[in-house]
């Protein structure tokens, strides 16, 4: 269940980031600019996996530490509560699975109703 919530928060962050970055592009851009563009996007995502994954090292000096965290939370919507949640940086690493994600793979279990992306 964890690595499939991981699976979910990526394609969560993949077609509402990256998506919504990739819509706001310039559709009168070169071919070149265009992809430039969207490495950019792609670059830009996947360092702020990195960041949620607890990569590189928080903010911090002797005494005090400050870090970002991010949670995924499986609700039941019947009975409107939280079922599972986990913080993902605790788990296998967003990061690690963002190029599979790029080609559309999230794994053995399909994300959405009607398989991958």
């Amino acid at each position: 269940m964890e690595l499939w919530l991981q699976h979910a928060a990526g394609f969560i962050l993949l077609e509402d980031v990256r998506g919504y970055a990739r819509g706001r592009i310039d559709p009168a851009l070169d071919p070149v600019a265009r992809a430039a563009a969207e490495k950019a996007i792609d670059d830009a995502v996947f360092g702020l996996m990195e960041v949620i994954d607890g990569f590189p090292a928080p903010l911090q000096n002797d005494r005090y530490r400050a870090a970002l965290r991010m949670a995924v939370d499986l609700v039941d919507r019947e009975a409107d509560r939280t079922r599972v949640q986990i913080n993902l940086a605790g788990g296998d690493g967003m990061a690690m699975g963002y190029h599979g994600w790029l080609a559309g793979d999230f794994g053995e279990t399909p994300i959405v109703a009607g398989g991958q992306p």
